[in-house]
């Protein structure tokens, strides 16, 4: 294997072996200049919006491709390509046709300087052009405002099939009474009629010749049935709208569904025999039933699509028995490109139907009929409100490759995009509104051919032209462009800065033919020395000289005479090519300003060294790569401002270990706030804590007592740039004391006091009592008489006798 394919394979081991594999450069991502692969100026601009050609000759290094002179603009200029040597057009818009908006007011009377309805314009501007480059929009401002009586052509388009008669008396009235209403809105008012009932073939209607000519039942008279008649064309005469419509009869068909799709097509397509003005366009389709659609036809043989185009003769549909139903979105496309909005004045029982077939058709109202048509003046005045209350902005079909973006700003500061972007509603006639419209290309529509795009509110003549130049080529290739050039060996064109090199004609200076690419000769001089492959086994030898390879990642490329450099085998740090502070170039690291090393990854910036005191690590240490190396043993930290072992150090950080710790003290509420700037490690006891010895830095030991008198163990360290506790889970409480012998011991020595007390008094009063009666007998012993001879003695003992106790005896 070859010493540079050596290299790569340890690279890459090494690169595995750190698990930092990665051939990306993690701050820029795909490029899709460079992997657009150009190979002339053109292919380059149309890449992408950032993209730039490089024609300064001198520009390409050795090995590097014809395409690498594509690239984003800005490294472009990084790579040594001259600012007025890059090719980098940009596009413009310019207005052609800029007519301001008609500030017309709705005067009573005769008006003298009445402008014609092609003079009112309600949309600006009216054209313009677009110069697009590839991924880079051109935007614009399109002004709308609804011009303030503004001309209408209404048509009302009625369905004369039999259950449709009493509908036709209140019709018969309906010109002067709508002419009238109309007039509030606007003075230029036109008005016409037109009838349809069903193909005239089997089985829409019965082809016997009685039913063709009195389609009814029993003594009806009724008119032959018909597919569509133009009645009266617009016009402003309302009597004589009255007059032809009360001239009508009813006809019949057969089955339920009409043929009204018929008549509305042939009402779009006709412009000319139905009179239709460019000014605001109203159909009104007035019925009681269903209809048919595209396919229906085969029913009566008819398979042929409808056309689209106008058949009528001597103002009569013709063409009925020989073309389908038109499809829904034939219908739409036709009354869009006409500006028709529709009414569908259809009956209660059908509103469900025709409420679908608006959500698919723009610009279109439904109104519930009455069962005789009396209320269709009122119909018609609301849905005209609810279409010109809402503007709504259609394009014509894009180029391949066109995108087209809308932002409203509607009245009352409604801004709206995206899908929304097109449109405003709750617009008053006189209101003002504005769109602000993006355009967009990728690469080159349609060969660089001018394209014209249309906008317009639907419903509305008016539109706003846009002319679309795409930005195909560079100025360079119209410009001092040398055919043949010598510079080329006569082999090809000089243009922006490099050879064009004619059919069958390789190599940077189109030298070499590509039959004669793959010689010994040549294979030799791709080689740097004999033990070598061929362009350092990446890149090719064409024509003699090394193209190198393209890597999968567009901003990884090789270089050299030999393709031996790259720009992607630099040393990295924090998975960084060049730490993100350089350029890799041969394999070695350009730094940045204010960085160094290998990997650049070594700052020269001391400012992030700087301590409180504006002294560089604190007076303590030196600033290497911006990061302190403390010199002082005891100081820590990014700035050697952290002394864990100096005194108050325990006290410091007493009141957040504990609330993290055990979710107490007085930091409880604000911990996570204040009490997050150290890692919290806990341990079961002390035994387990670190000691000074375990560890390269200081370990300051702590106890601390919390307002419970419990004591907590911990450690506070400085390791590099965290910090770390550690702390004993739990914390050392002293005992409380046993209770039930306390309580036993006092109530026992209540009772033993109790009972000496008792002894004591007994014993006094027995020593009390025995002097007491010692007293007595002293006293008893020192008498001088008895009790008989006591003087004051008195006998208890009295003696009485009875008186005549004696003499009762006597007298016996």
């Amino acid at each position: 294997m070859a010493v540079l394919a050596e290299m790569d394979l340890k690279v890459i081991l090494i690169s595995l072996l750190l698990g930092v594999f990665c051939y990306c450069n993690p701050q820029k991502e795909g490029n899709e200049c460079i992997s657009a692969n150009a190979k002339h100026c053109g292919e380059c601009i149309q890449a992408g919006a950032k993209c730039g050609w490089c024609e300064q000759e001198n520009f390409l290094k050795q090995g590097e491709a014809l395409s690498t002179r594509c690239d984003e603009v800005e490294s472009l200029k990084d790579r040594g390509c001259n600012d007025s040597q890059i090719q980098n057009p940009t596009g413009k818009k310019g207005i052609i046709t800029n007519k301001r908006v008609t500030n017309r007011k709705k005067v009573t009377g005769v008006e003298t300087n009445k402008p014609k309805p092609e003079e009112i314009t309600q949309i600006q501007p009216q054209k313009l052009r677009l110069n697009l480059r590839s991924g880079q929009p051109q935007s614009f401002d399109l002004k709308f405002k609804r011009a303030e009586d503004y001309p209408i052509d209404l048509y009302y388009l009625m369905d004369l099939s039999y259950s449709m008669k009493d509908d036709l008396e209140n019709v018969k009235n309906l010109g002067t009474s709508l002419m009238l209403e109309m007039k509030k809105i606007t003075s230029d008012f036109h008005i016409g009629f037109g009838s349809f009932v069903e193909k005239t073939v089997m089985p829409y209607i019965s082809t016997t010749p009685s039913k063709l000519l009195n389609p009814c039942t029993g003594d009806q008279n009724c008119t032959s049935p018909f597919s569509y008649k133009n009645v009266l064309s617009l016009t402003s005469d309302g009597n004589m709208f009255n007059s032809l419509v009360g001239k009508q009869q009813i006809s019949g068909n057969l089955d339920s569904p009409e043929g009204g799709f018929d008549a509305i097509m042939q009402v779009a397509v006709c412009g000319k025999e139905i009179g239709w003005r460019n000014v605001t366009r109203l159909l009104v389709f007035s019925t009681d039933a269903g209809f048919h659609f595209a396919g229906d036809g085969k029913l009566g043989g008819i398979v042929l699509p409808n056309d689209g185009k106008c058949h009528l003769e001597d103002n009569v549909y013709t063409m009925s028995h020989y073309y389908d139903y038109p499809s829904i979105a034939h219908l739409v496309q036709k009354l869009s490109d006409n500006n028709i909005q529709t009414i569908f004045a259809v009956t209660e029982e059908f509103q469900p139907v025709y409420q679908e077939l608006k959500n698919l058709i723009p610009k279109s109202a439904v109104g519930t009929l009455s069962a005789n048509s009396s209320n269709v003046i009122n119909l018609i005045i609301d849905a005209y409100n609810s279409l010109s209350s809402e503007v709504i902005l259609d394009n014509s079909k894009l180029p391949d490759g066109v995108e087209i973006e809308y932002k409203s700003q509607c009245k009352n500061g409604v801004v709206n995009d995206k899908d929304d972007g097109r449109k405003c509603s709750n617009i008053s006639i006189g209101d003002e509104v504005n769109f602000n419209i993006t355009v967009t290309s990728k690469g080159c529509p349609n060969e660089g051919k001018s394209e014209t795009i249309k906008i317009k509110p639907l419903g509305f003549t008016e539109e706003v032209e846009i002319i679309l130049n795409f930005i195909c080529d560079c100025q360079c290739q119209n410009n001092d462009v040398v055919k043949k050039s010598e510079k080329c060996s006569l082999n090809g064109t000089f243009e922006c800065g490099a050879c064009r090199c004619f059919e069958g004609r390789v190599g940077r200076n189109c030298e070499c033919s590509s039959n004669d690419m793959a010689t010994d000769d040549m294979d030799q001089t791709c080689r740097k020395d004999n033990s070598t492959d061929i362009c350092s086994n990446n890149g090719e030898c064409v024509c003699g000289t090394c193209e190198c390879k393209k890597r999968p990642n567009p901003e990884e490329r090789y270089s050299g005479q030999f393709c031996e450099c790259d720009n992607f085998n630099c040393d990295r740090s924090e998975n960084k090519l060049c730490g993100g502070n350089g350029r890799c170039v041969c394999r070695e690291c350009i730094c940045d300003p204010m960085w160094s090393g290998r990997a650049c990854d070594c700052s020269l910036d001391n400012s992030t060294c700087l301590a409180t005191n504006k002294q560089i690590c604190n007076g303590r240490g030196r600033c290497e790569c911006g990061v302190c190396k403390c010199t002082d043993p005891k100081f820590q930290g990014p700035t050697c401002e952290t002394c864990p072992t100096c005194p108050g150090v325990c006290a410091e950080h007493k009141l957040c270990v504990q609330c993290r710790a055990f979710g107490t003290g007085e930091k409880m509420k604000t911990c996570k706030e204040e009490c997050s700037y150290f890692n919290l490690i806990t341990v079961k006891d002390r035994n387990k804590l670190p000691q000074p010895n375990d560890y390269p830095y200081p370990v300051m030991h702590c106890k601390e007592r919390d307002a419970n008198d419990c004591w907590f163990y911990y450690t506070y360290a400085v390791n590099d740039t965290e910090r770390e506790v550690h702390v004993v889970d739990k914390l050392d409480c002293p005992s409380g004391p046993d209770i039930i012998p306390i309580v036993a011991g006092v109530v026992a020595g209540i009772v033993l006091i109790g009972l000496a007390l008792l002894l004591i008094w007994k014993l006094l009063m027995i020593i009390h009592d025995r002097r007491e009666f010692a007293k007595f007998e002293k006293e008893k012993m020192n008498a001088k008489w008895d009790t008989q001879e006591n003087p004051i003695y008195k006998s208890p003992i009295n003696q009485f006798q009875n008186p005549n106790y004696g003499r009762k005896a006597a007298v016996l």
